[in-house]
């Protein structure tokens, strides 16, 4: 994602969970493409993420509208999620995992930590973006692993739910020092997670997918209150 359809995406986010942008508003192309100065192009396309986020509904005719939610919603939708990737990771377990699936899930750790580190270094919050990139990508194999296609399916419906999915942990940046704390502790689970998978912790795993998913549930609904308290 180029840097300025990353911006147009976190401040058409930011509008809309702070609730700047209502539930209903259609999004038109024009005003916005002239509000923060980009094309229609990209402004186009930060839609369509926002669209895969589900903050955003396609209309019939043409354009975009703000979808309805609430943070219940939100929050029972991760609740869910968590659910269903505890069984995941449980059934990856008793299938066996596959060497290359942990590999690459080693290979997300030691990115992750580097971004955790940078931030530390740097004495700035982690790359949100990065972030959420990474954690979508170690979640799939999670999944993945599990090997079960009817959990897969559910799954990828539920991610539709605004705020939902595993790419949404933060709000990329915009209440950076609440964010980078979660990070570091969504890292921490990470680690935790693959060494229950080596160790063959059925049990273990799945419970620590539940309780990261609970962290996440929390953490969404302090951002959101804290980003609906900032712009006031």
């Amino acid at each position: 994602m180029s840097s300025q359809i990353e911006r147009v995406v976190t401040e058409l986010r930011g509008r809309i969970l702070s609730g700047q942008l209502p539930a209903g508003h259609r999004v038109v192309e024009l005003q916005f493409a002239q509000e923060l100065a980009v094309s229609r192009t990209p402004l186009r396309l930060a839609l369509g993420e926002l669209e895969k986020e589900g903050l955003l509904e396609r209309l019939p005719t043409r354009g975009f509208k703000v979808r309805a939610f609430t943070l219940d919603q939100i929050a029972d939708a991760v609740d869910v999620r968590g659910t269903l990737e505890g069984m995941a990771a449980r059934l990856a377990v008793e299938r066996g995992v596959p060497f290359e699936t942990l590999e690459q899930m080693r290979s997300c750790l030691v990115v992750g930590q580097s971004l955790v580190d940078e931030a530390d270094r740097l004495s700035c919050g982690v790359n949100a973006l990065q972030w959420s990139e990474l954690n979508l990508r170690f979640h799939s194999l999670i999944v993945s692993a599990g090997a079960n296609d009817a959990l897969a399916a559910t799954l990828q419906f539920v991610s539709r739910i605004p705020m939902a999915g595993a790419n949404a942990l933060t709000l990329q940046g915009q209440v950076p020092s609440v964010e980078t704390s979660f990070i570091r502790r969504a890292q921490q689970d990470h680690v935790d997670l693959v060494q229950a998978l080596e160790q063959k912790a059925g049990s273990r795993a799945e419970a620590i997918m539940r309780e990261h998913a609970f962290r996440s549930r929390e953490n969404k609904k302090l951002l959101i209150a804290r980003l609906a308290r900032t712009t006031a």
